[in-house]
């Protein structure tokens, strides 16, 4: 019996690593022949503009697949080996308690939002209530380690900006948790079914569905919303965004909303954050705040896991606490 259980994790191991080499032999052919080709058939066309957008969508869309592909694996695992009652026994029955629990948890996610997005749906499936798994969506792309790091090298010397961050971004996961438990509606969420492997199909090859249904189905929301953040970034100029650095009030709402558009990755948006040094302290700690809970590419992800009833609900709601949250711990701690 050791043998034939020994037999099945090399079994496992084996076919995850194989589909790991050749999703990733895929992705770097497709990014290097759509690199190499994209701005050159482009600029061949006379068409500078297009190349500018195919080069921001290729870095979106590149930037976010290797944690996409960190969160298919990790929502399969959880979706194929960890049982229902670990979940019990874990988190506090009561959700007013379970939110902050799962909310500091997201500290364990070494990952972007896209890593987030299946992993929370993964959990729901598992019986985390939807208000629980909802913080840890918010908080695991925002306060883990990997982020706080870099967020410390961007803003050297100033570690009032780390610990605004992880203030405002865990509070505005938590005040969303409750918010849910509170007014949330079981018709606005459309729970992600569990991908079908077939009848006697055993946990490896669950393990193996789970992957590939969430890789490839939020793969594709993904590239919407690459497309959406790329088209944004060659139509609006950048001295349209430098008249708005006069108002305090208004730079803070111009940040937040140029996160949502932006797309950019969790773990790089504090270097963006301190290249925009034209703007205030609390501005850039908005646009840290949001950006990891709410942009295009989010959005999509949402809408395609959850309902665009949902995404468009959540992503708002999350949009105006994130915004207040940086703005009250920014004037506390900055």
């Amino acid at each position: 019996m050791v043998r034939g259980r020994l037999t099945d994790v090399v079994r496992l191991v084996a076919r995850t690593v194989v589909y790991v080499v050749l999703g990733g032999s895929a992705l770097v052919t497709v990014v290097t022949v759509a690199g190499l080709l994209g701005p050159a058939l482009a600029l061949d066309l006379y068409t500078p503009p297009v190349a500018a957008w195919w080069t921001v969508f290729t870095a979106v869309v590149v930037q976010g697949i290797p944690f996409l592909l960190l969160g298919a694996l990790v929502s399969a695992a959880i979706g194929a080996f960890v049982p229902e009652r670990v979940f019990t026994r874990l988190l506090p029955r009561s959700q007013a308690l379970a939110v902050p629990v799962a909310g500091a948890a997201g500290v364990v996610l070494p990952g972007c939002e896209c890593a987030s997005v299946p992993v929370a749906g993964s959990l729901m499936r598992r019986g985390v209530a939807p208000a629980a798994a909802l913080a840890f969506l918010l908080s695991a792309p925002a306060v883990n380690p990997v982020v706080l790091v870099a967020t410390s090298l961007a803003f050297p010397g100033q570690p009032q900006m780390v610990v605004a961050r992880f203030a405002a971004s865990l509070g505005t996961a938590v005040a969303m948790g409750w918010l849910w438990a509170r007014f949330g509606r079981s018709g606005w969420l459309r729970l992600p079914k569990a991908p079908s492997a077939g009848p006697g199909t055993s946990r490896a090859g669950s393990f193996m569905a789970g992957i590939q249904h969430d890789f490839l189905h939020a793969g594709g929301f993904l590239v919407l919303g690459s497309a959406a953040a790329a088209t944004f970034n060659i139509t609006v100029p950048r001295s349209l965004l430098d008249v708005f650095t006069v108002s305090v009030w208004v730079s803070v709402l111009l940040l937040a909303v140029l996160a949502v558009v932006l797309c950019v990755c969790s773990e790089a948006d504090a270097f963006v954050a301190a290249s925009l040094s034209q703007f205030g302290p609390v501005a850039q700690l908005a646009f840290m705040v949001v950006g990891p809970m709410v942009d295009l590419k989010l959005f999509a992800l949402q809408a395609g896991t959850f309902g665009r009833s949902f995404a468009v609900r959540f992503s708002s709601a999350t949009w105006v606490v994130a915004v207040v949250s940086s703005v009250l711990v920014g004037w506390w701690v900055l």
